[in-house]
Formats: C-alpha cells, sequence, structure tokens
C-alpha cells in the first residue's frame, strides 16, 4: 500500500490469479504426494467403501494409481489403472491452463461451469463406465 492508501498496480493486476495459482499448487503437492507414495501398495490409502461392500469396482477405483503411473510418465499404466481417470486428468489440466487467461479478462471466472445436461451426461458415461469395467469384455478400462 502507498501512504494514499492505494495498492500498487502491479498487486491488483496479479490477485485475479492468486485462486488459480492455489489450485495449481494444491494440484502440484497431490500429485507430488502420488508421486512419491505408491497407491499400488494394498491400503496405503486406505480403501475403497463401494468395493469392499460390493465386490465390484467403482468409476473411481484405480484412479490413484493412474494418477502415480501418470507422475511417471506412463500413460499405458494409467490408462490399464482407470482410462476414465486419465481423461478426467487431461481435461482439468487444460480447463486450469485456460482458466488463467479467463481469470485475467475477468476475476470471478471459473475453472470449469458444467450445465445441467452435461452433469447428468457425465454420470452417465461413469454409470456406464462402471457397468463396463464390471464385466469380463470390458476388463482391460482397469481396476
Amino acid at each position: 500500500m502507498t501512504a494514499a492508501g492505494v495498492a500498487p498496480r502491479s498487486t491488483s493486476r496479479l490477485r485475479p490469479l492468486r485462486t488459480p495459482l492455489l489450485v495449481g499448487a494444491a494440484g502440484a503437492a497431490a500429485a507430488a504426494l502420488l508421486h512419491v507414495r505408491d497407491p499400488n501398495v494394498s491400503g496405503s490409502y486406505g480403501y475403497c467403501p463401494f468395493a469392499l461392500l460390493t465386490g465390484l469396482d467403482c468409476p473411481g477405483c484405480g484412479g490413484l494409481r493412474a494418477a502415480h503411473a501418470l507422475t511417471d510418465l506412463d500413460l499405458a499404466a494409467a490408462a490399464s489403472s482407470n482410462v476414465l481417470a486419465v481423461a478426467l486428468a487431461a481435461v482439468l489440466v487444460v480447463a486450469w491452463i485456460a482458466w488463467i487467461p479467463r481469470r485475467l479478462r475477468d476475476p470471478r471466472a471459473r475453472m470449469i461451469v458444467l450445465s445441467s445436461r452435461v452433469g447428468f451426461t457425465l454420470l452417465g458415461i461413469a454409470l456406464v463406465f462402471t457397468v463396463v469395467r464390471n464385466t469380463p469384455w470390458g476388463a482391460w478400462w482397469g481396476s
């Protein structure tokens, strides 16, 4: 702050980037944790309640293993653990990168805004993915 109580211009220009930078830092910290603490060790991050109760894989099962493989840049292993998690990770990275210039133009811009139609479509994809991955002919989608 200057003597007149006005914030320097550079500080006010970077203020809209605070949230995107914090989200990026949280994502980087999560990736670092997944890189150093291997989720392939049984129980290292707990167990999936859905899988424990039903014996079936939920849409997220294998997601931590997929993220761990992505931190090793092993796309094939990531896709074999959970192809849906790999697609989600790619969408989130692209959305985060696109968010930064939008935030500079509009300080209230959100990273992702989904319509109800898109939300229901994504839920439908997750449901189909769950059903298919729990059948013998869909086992290649990861577990």
